[in-house]
């Protein structure tokens, strides 16, 4: 079935390759993003592309205009979130069957500093999203959380299923306030609603504040790079790819209550509300030395390291069990991570022109 959909973030690394995923599918797609300065915003214009904006064009109605229309199946908005007017309006004439929010204040270490900024972004503005869904028909809202939630859980792999009442960062509350949230409105107003939780997402176009760029970028340029936690750390890298094709088949997989549900025993996956949560993971823990390997390889350069001891919200360990995932779409992220570093680098040697 083709849906109208609203892609939030759509200038983001994850959004960007959303819309296009969509777009290539055939549905109509519109993509919102506040191309904020968090980082360069001649990145988030340049994602634009993968949809069909060239970078020159976007650069110039970035500063004289708030929207742009590319063919008949897509159009781009600039908006913050948390505009409650503005996000009303939007809604409202909208005609949206399926809202992706994927949009909101990323990071964890930039929580850390500007804590404000997460619960205006992630909170207030998710809370203009839930509205809009409410208030206008919305068949199904999928919404991106993070597998910072986990936090202090220590039970790997990661289950859905288990308790995630620990978060070590205001980011990952904030997502965790965004799974609350949505379930509140699920249950009182039966929006059925999908929450996502992605584990280290890397792959082109991917940002700049996370270690894949920051590692290719210090290499290319013989910087050192800081490995936090003298390197005994592990992460489920997950691949864009991976993740997008997720996304684009749980559009079509609208959440169901549980008919087994049992308050004595409550399921945090799942509810009596049509509401679900789904872990998007490779599923294959890397240790942090051996991801460093792979970036070397690829680069055919060796990294110079400074080790460092663990930050301020940092976990040891994320590794997903995406068993749920892979039931209900019959998909699992499987791209073997030398191959993903591979094109990431590719990517980077040819966006930036380094020989």
């Amino acid at each position: 079935m083709k849906w109208n959909i609203l892609v939030t973030g759509a200038a983001g690394f994850i959004g960007s390759h959303t819309v296009k995923r969509l777009l290539d599918a055939g549905h109509n797609v519109v993509g919102l993003d506040c191309i904020n300065d968090y980082y360069a915003p001649e990145l988030k214009l340049a994602r634009l592309a993968l949809s069909g904006i060239d970078k020159e064009e976007a650069m110039k109605w970035y500063k004289f205009a708030t929207s742009k229309t590319v063919g008949d199946r897509y159009r781009f908005i600039r908006m913050n979130l948390e505009d409650t007017q503005p996000m009303e309006m939007l809604f409202a004439n909208g005609a949206f069957d399926v809202v992706i929010n994927l949009g909101g204040q990323a990071g964890v270490r930039h929580s850390i500093t500007h804590p404000l900024d997460y619960v205006e972004s992630n909170v207030k503005g998710f809370a203009n999203v839930l509205e809009g869904c409410r208030h206008n028909g919305v068949k199904h809202l999928i919404f991106a959380s993070s597998s910072s939630v986990y936090g202090l859980n220590g039970n790997v792999p990661f289950s859905e299923h288990s308790d995630v009442a620990h978060p070590v960062s205001l980011y990952a509350a904030t997502k965790k306030s965004n799974e609350l949230m949505a379930h509140a409105y699920s249950q009182l107003y039966d929006l059925p609603v999908t929450g996502v939780r992605f584990f280290t997402v890397y792959g082109p176009w991917g940002r700049p504040d996370m270690s894949p760029y920051l590692f290719i970028d210090a290499i290319l340029h013989d910087r050192p790079i800081k490995v936090f936690n003298h390197g005994d750390m592990w992460r489920d890298f997950t691949y864009i790819d991976d993740i997008v094709e997720s996304l684009a088949r749980l559009v079509d997989i609208l959440p169901e209550r549980n008919p087994a549900w049992d308050d004595k025993n409550p399921d945090p996956a799942t509810s009596r509300a049509p509401y679900r949560i789904y872990n998007i993971g490779n599923q294959r823990p890397t240790r942090l030395m051996d991801y460093i390997s792979c970036i070397e390889k690829a680069t055919g350069r060796e990294a110079r390291k400074e080790f460092l001891p663990m930050q301020p919200g940092d976990v040891y360990q994320t590794y997903a069990d995406s068993s749920a995932l892979a039931e209900a779409t019959g998909f699992r992220p499987d791209t073997d991570l030398q191959e993903g570093i591979n094109r990431t680098v590719e990517w980077f040697r040819r966006y930036f022109n380094i020989d």
